[in-house]
C-alpha cells in the first residue's frame, strides 16, 4: 500500500541550505531504501520540507526509513552549519493513498510542488525531484516505477509520453486540499470504499470526524499491513 510522507524542518526552518545538503540527502535516501524494503515512487526535496511517494514491504518499513533518514540528515546538517537541537518538526506525516487515479494524482501533487511555490516554471526545472526520471527518462537509480505508472503505456516512451500530458495543467483546488488534509491528518486518501475498507481493517477512523470524536493520529506503514490483516501496530 503506498504512502505519502512529508517530513518539515522545525517551526518550517529549512532543512536544506545548499546542493551539498540536497545531495547528502539523497544520498543516503537510496542507501536506506533497500535497507528498510522500501521502494521509492516520487519525490521531492523543497526548502523547509520533503515529500516521498513510496511503498514499504513490511510494518515497520517507512518508520525505520524516515528515523534513520531523519538522524543521519541532523547529525549532519548540524555539523556542518555549525548548529545544535532538533531539525525536524517531530514525526513524519503520511496517509494511505489508493491505486488507480488517487496515485497518479499524488506522483503529480509532489512534482508540482516548485511550480505551486513559485521556485520554477514547469517541474522539470526543479533539479531535485523524480520528475525529470519519470517524465523525460532520465536516469534516477532512486525511483522505482509503480504498477499504475507502468499501467500508462506498453513500453517507456509511451508511459513518459502519458506521464508528462498528466502535467498539463495543475491541480485543482478541491484536489489539493484533499491531499494536504490526508498527509497532514494522517488520513486515508481514495474513494469511499476504500476509506471504509480501511476503517474495518484497522479499527479507527481513516477521515475527519466531527468535533470531540477520536480521529487517526496518524497512518504508518504498519497501517498498510493493517490494512491486509497481518499486524495491529501503529506521517
Amino acid at each position: 500500500m503506498p504512502l505519502h510522507v512529508i517530513q518539515r524542518g522545525n517551526n518550517r526552518a529549512p532543512c536544506f541550505v545548499d546542493d551539498e545538503d540536497r545531495s547528502f540527502y539523497l544520498h543516503h535516501l537510496g542507501r536506506l531504501l533497500g535497507q528498510s524494503a522500501c521502494a521509492l515512487h516520487a519525490y521531492c526535496l523543497m526548502g523547509n520540507h520533503v515529500h516521498l511517494l513510496l511503498t514499504p514491504e513490511h510494518i515497520q518499513g517507512a518508520s525505520s526509513l524516515m528515523q534513520r533518514l531523519g538522524q543521519l540528515h541532523t547529525q549532519y546538517f548540524n555539523r556542518r552549519h555549525e548548529r545544535s537541537g532538533t531539525l525536524w518538526e517531530g514525526r513524519f506525516r503520511s496517509s494511505l493513498v489508493q491505486s488507480e487515479d488517487y496515485l497518479l494524482t499524488c506522483y503529480r501533487y509532489i512534482e508540482l510542488n516548485p511550480v505551486r511555490a513559485g521556485m520554477v516554471a514547469r517541474p522539470c526545472d526543479h533539479a531535485w525531484s523524480s520528475h525529470s526520471g519519470n517524465a523525460e527518462g532520465e536516469h534516477d537509480a532512486l525511483i522505482s516505477p509503480h504498477d499504475e505508472y507502468l499501467r500508462l503505456g506498453r513500453d517507456a516512451a509511451e508511459r513518459r509520453d502519458a506521464y508528462r500530458a498528466l502535467f498539463g495543467s495543475l491541480l485543482d483546488s478541491a484536489r489539493l486540499d484533499e491531499i494536504r488534509a490526508a498527509a497532514n491528518g494522517g488520513y486515508a486518501l481514495g474513494d469511499e470504499d476504500f476509506k471504509r475498507a480501511a476503517e474495518r481493517a484497522l479499527g479507527r477512523r481513516v477521515e475527519k470526524g466531527k468535533p470531540g470524536r477520536p480521529t487517526m493520529s496518524g497512518v504508518l506503514a504498519d497501517a498498510q499491513a493493517d490494512l491486509f490483516g497481518s499486524a495491529k501496530n501503529v506521517v
